[in-house]
């Protein structure tokens, strides 16, 4: 189906199948006897509950949902859904995010959502314009800056790939006086069950002299590409080489296909790649009540563990961090307390 994402591939459900302990779930959406569509989603149990996520937050996954076929009301689609969730699986709560779905969707159905932005770069246009569009100062002086300092980005294979990347990251949380929010077995997982597929491309900086001085992973799937993560070191950052990396991986994916290039998250930096800002809204239903507050309850104590755990592994060792480049990694991973909207309100 064309709308159908990376993230309802069977590889991409076996990526989080094993980081999460989860139980997939793809099911036929039908009218009568016609099979009009399908979700997508995984189980997984929560201090001893069962919950639905396509995705859920920590998943490292963005939109999942339905695929559906011409003329078939997403609405619709969206109003069978909890009947399956509570009813065939037994679930207490879900969370569903659909890019085809609106705010106007789910407040008729008094579900609760919260706003998730990102930045869409349009890859449709010819590459001289798609690179005219990103900002001169901050971004394609930056290209130009790294070919002439002789960075070299290149494809890099799997093995190895992994330690570099979350060497980086860690690094870069650690001068925020933060930890990441996922592990290094979360992407050695990511690139098992990915990179086979041609799926995934991993790409690696280095300086002139062959050192490894910044790393992205940016996951595509028919007309669609995004960025998973990227992370770099500062001592190399005078060689401008996060945005040379990106725009390395906009022309890799456009080559084969891309039209669009979604950027997984919208910190205000990201314009500068040119793309336009949208907001997605990431909904969710709870059986009773009460699974609602303790969703809420555990969204704040994840978010304040997150914060103490980075300034206990980081206290006393300010002298020896050094400082990088951190983006993407599924920028709908915020652990932050919900701004929600719905019925909430």
């Amino acid at each position: 189906m064309p709308d159908r994402t990376v993230f309802q591939t069977r590889e991409w459900l076996q990526f989080v199948q094993a980081t999460q302990k989860a139980t997939p779930v793809v099911a036929a959406l039908r009218d009568g006897n016609d099979t009009v569509g399908y979700f997508t989603g995984l189980v997984v149990r929560k201090f001893g509950i069962k919950v639905l996520g396509s995705p859920f937050p920590g998943w490292t996954t963005s939109y999942m949902g339905f695929n559906l076929r011409p003329g078939v009301s997403r609405r619709e689609s969206l109003a069978a859904l909890p009947e399956f969730a509570f009813g065939q699986l037994g679930c207490m709560h879900f969370e569903f995010m659909d890019r085809q779905c609106t705010t106007e969707d789910y407040r008729a159905l008094g579900w609760e959502y919260r706003m998730i932005g990102t930045f869409e770069v349009d890859l449709t246009s010819d590459e001289k314009v798609i690179f005219h569009r990103m900002s001169q100062k901050s971004c394609r002086w930056a290209v130009g800056k790294a070919a002439k300092s002789g960075v070299v980005i290149a494809e890099a294979p799997p093995e190895g790939f992994a330690e570099d990347y979350h060497a980086m990251l860690l690094d870069v949380f650690a001068k925020q006086g933060l930890v990441p929010t996922y592990d290094l077995e979360r992407v050695r997982q990511l690139i098992r069950h990915l990179h086979p597929t041609g799926r995934l491309l991993l790409l690696r900086a280095r300086s002139p002299d062959g050192t490894p001085i910044a790393t992205g992973i940016f996951p595509a799937l028919g007309t669609t590409m995004t960025f998973w993560g990227g992370a770099s070191w500062r001592q190399y950052q005078k060689l401008q080489p996060n945005e040379a990396l990106i725009w390395h991986a906009m022309r890799y994916w456009k080559e084969r296909g891309v039209e669009i290039f979604d950027m997984c998250g919208a910190p205000e930096y990201k314009r500068k790649y040119g793309g336009r800002r949208i907001v997605i809204p990431w909904a969710r239903l709870s059986r009773f009540r009460i699974f609602s507050l303790a969703r809420r309850a555990a969204a704040k104590a994840f978010w304040y563990r997150w914060k103490l755990l980075g300034y206990l592994r980081n206290r006393g060792n300010e002298s020896a961090l050094t400082d990088g480049h951190a983006e993407g990694a599924a920028a709908h991973e915020s652990g932050a307390p919900d701004k929600t909207a719905g019925q909430d309100q």
